[in-house]
Parts: C-alpha cells; structure tokens; sequence
C-alpha cells in the first residue's frame, strides 16, 4: 500500500536525506534518523529492511524529484534543428535552476548527492546509472545537434560539464551570491536573472561550435 507523503516512510526519507547528508551514513545511527522523522528504530525495518535500505531509498526519491523537474526524453533522437535542441537545452537548464535554487527541498538533497560523489559506492552508482548519466547523455545528443560535433567526443561531454557546473555552482555558493548581488534572498526572479546569463553563455559556445 503506498503512503502519502505525510506518512512515516516519507517522513524517514526526509529524515535520511538531511542527516545522511550532513553525517554521512557511518556518523548516521538509527535512533537520530527515527527521532528526526518522529517515529521508533523498528519503522526503519519495517519499511527499508536496513539502515542501508533508507539510503538506497533516499536515493531513489532524489533520482524521482529530480527526473520530474528535468523532463527530458532521454532514449528519443535530438530535434533535427538545432535551434530546437538549444531550446530543449535551455528549458532543462531553466528547470535544473529553480529545482535546485527555489525548492527547499533540494537544501537537503544537494547535501545528500554530495556526499555520496565523495563516497563512491551502490548508491552513487545508483545516483550515475539513474540519472547523471542519462541526462548527461542527452544533453551530449542535444549539443551534438546544435554543434555537429560527435555526441561523444570528449570536447562535448566538456562541453556539458560546464553549462551544468555553472548551475551547480549557483547552488553551492548560494549565500555568497546572495551577499555579493545584493539580493535578500534567491528566489523565482532571481534565478531568471541566473539563468538568463548561464544560457547567454550557452548561446554564445553554441555559435562558436558551429563555426
């Protein structure tokens, strides 16, 4: 039977993606994510088997949030113009932008993929199979369109690494920004602002790459 969102498993996932983040999984114990989600130790085995169930599942519901902000057509062929596939380019940057800067959501789950990129194992293997790599890919298959460059040619893969580290890196640095541009706070017309200069940016490699 699925449970809502208010209900004990979610609220363990929550638990999980905020401590496991900070903590890491070793400095994680039982009881601080069965206190945090208001609930007893057993609920964990109850509803993940483990400790390491919960972190798999954490896992799993970042891959899901994630996939539901960034709607692209993974398996499906680029637009044949390329100015379509800068513009599905451009809309999944715009959505990775809000996901990770507006959602406060994303205050516990950007901590979480952190850690587990510095702790390789199943779940950052999960993390890359699930999501990293198929959304990279595309966004490989997209440039390649606007290019005509190989989608797999190291100069692409680059190429993507730095439109999506500039988005990354907005998040990280989030209070010095904030500090730096004056702003109260980062919210929907500021990330506009954020995202209307990483896509001019975007726009201005393409035009070189076609040249």
């Amino acid at each position: 039977m699925n449970e809502p969102q208010t209900g004990t498993r979610a609220k363990l996932i929550a638990a999980g993606l905020h401590l496991f983040g900070r903590g890491g999984f070793e400095g994680t114990s039982t009881r601080a994510l069965a206190e945090r989600a208001g609930t007893n130790v057993a609920s964990i085995a109850y509803h993940f088997g483990s400790k390491a169930g919960l972190r798999q599942a954490c896992a799993l519901h970042v891959v899901e949030r994630l996939e539901n902000a960034i709607v692209m057509p993974d398996a499906a062929p680029a637009p044949p113009d390329p100015q379509a596939a800068l513009q599905e380019m451009e809309a999944a940057m715009r959505a990775f932008a809000r996901m990770l800067l507006v959602s406060a959501e994303a205050g516990d789950f950007v901590p979480f993929v952190l850690r587990e990129l510095t702790d390789p194992g199943d779940v950052a293997e999960q993390l890359f199979a699930q999501f990293f790599q198929p959304r990279h890919a595309r966004f490989c298959t997209l440039w390649s369109a606007v290019t005509g460059k190989p989608a797999e040619a190291a100069e692409v893969k680059l190429a993507v690494f730095t439109f999506i580290g500039q988005i990354l890196y907005f998040r990280i640095a989030r209070p010095f920004v904030a500090r730096r541009m004056e702003w109260g706070a980062i919210g929907p017309s500021e990330v506009d602002q954020i995202v209307d200069a990483v896509l001019e940016n975007l726009r201005a490699a393409a035009e070189r790459g076609r040249t």
